[in-house]
């Protein structure tokens, strides 16, 4: 292993495999076509020696290895992004950098990447997928351009789109047993929607043990559907593959789209970009009341 090399174009493709929830909405989201994601996957798995993907129907899952392995991208992608903006290393092509959450990514990235593409020509977009309180360090520390998070609906929460639920999940077999300590799977710090979890609980007097820790939104929902425990999701769309919600558990807040820009950024680029994210977040919100329309 001394000489094994991880590029970083196909680690970007690993993680964008992960947030995305496939490869082809990941070939969407990095602008590539499906077989190119699918052999920087397979070219990783040859350079370590390690089954990372494994497909299930249709579904596409990471193994244990994966997992680990998907972990380590978030973070040599972190530093490799971190270190180009410190050296200060200009390219050929100016870059715009934009850090968004995980949660919706599905259908934000490859909408994102259109309109920036469309309102910025001449230059190249990349993502930075993080959690919600990295992103906005990110934007406040002028390491990105664009920042689009969730956070939790406050009194002076300016809402760009429509409210974002934030539910309970776990495995379609999970039993929650009243009798003993609630199973919790988290985000480790630092992360809005752990603390929103942790004091909900606690205000309902429900008792609760931290089983699962994890860095990333792949590994979460990794163990949630092993049986490890529930975890609270902001849902954008749709729930997460092969989880279910916990109806028992109390209500939580809503949480509302955010985005910031750094002052570089063109009026024009965040005059259109806020107002295609209200349009699409509406648009996403109408979809989901006539599925469950249809379903009624």
């Amino acid at each position: 292993m001394a000489n094994t090399v991880l590029d970083i174009t196909p680690l970007r493709s690993l993680v964008a495999v992960a947030t995305c929830g496939g490869f082809h909405r990941a070939a969407t989201a990095l602008h590539l076509t499906q077989s190119a994601v699918s052999q920087h996957v397979r070219r990783l798995e040859t350079v370590t020696g390690l089954k990372l993907v494994e497909r299930e129907g249709r579904i596409t899952r990471f193994t244990a290895d994966g997992e680990t392995m998907l972990a380590e991208a978030h973070r040599i992608l972190a530093a490799h992004d971190d270190a180009v903006r410190r050296l200060n290393i200009r390219s050929a092509t100016p870059t715009l950098t934009v850090a968004t959450t995980e949660h919706g990514a599905d259908w934000s990235l490859p909408f994102l990447s259109q309109i920036l593409r469309e309102q910025c020509p001449g230059h190249a977009v990349t993502f930075r997928l993080d959690r919600s309180r990295r992103v906005i360090a990110a934007i406040e520390n002028g390491d990105v351009d664009v920042a689009v998070y969730h956070e939790p609906v406050g009194p002076t929460t300016e809402l760009l789109g429509p409210r974002v639920a934030m539910r309970w999940f776990g495995a379609p077999d999970l039993v929650v047993e009243p009798d003993k300590p609630l199973p919790l799977v988290v985000f480790d710090e630092p992360c809005s929607t752990r603390g929103v979890a942790l004091d909900i609980l606690r205000q309902a007097g429900i008792d609760f043990a931290i089983i699962v820790e994890s860095a990333d939104l792949a590994g979460v929902t990794a163990a949630v559907r092993a049986g490890l425990g529930v975890v609270l999701l902001p849902v954008v769309s749709r729930p997460p593959e092969g989880l279910r919600e916990v109806a028992s558990l109390p209500p939580s807040p809503s949480c509302a789209l955010q985005v910031r820009f750094a002052p570089t950024v063109p009026e024009s680029v965040q005059a259109a970009t806020r107002a295609a994210l209200a349009e699409t977040t509406s648009q996403v919100e109408a979809g989901d009341r006539r599925r469950a329309d249809a379903l009624a």
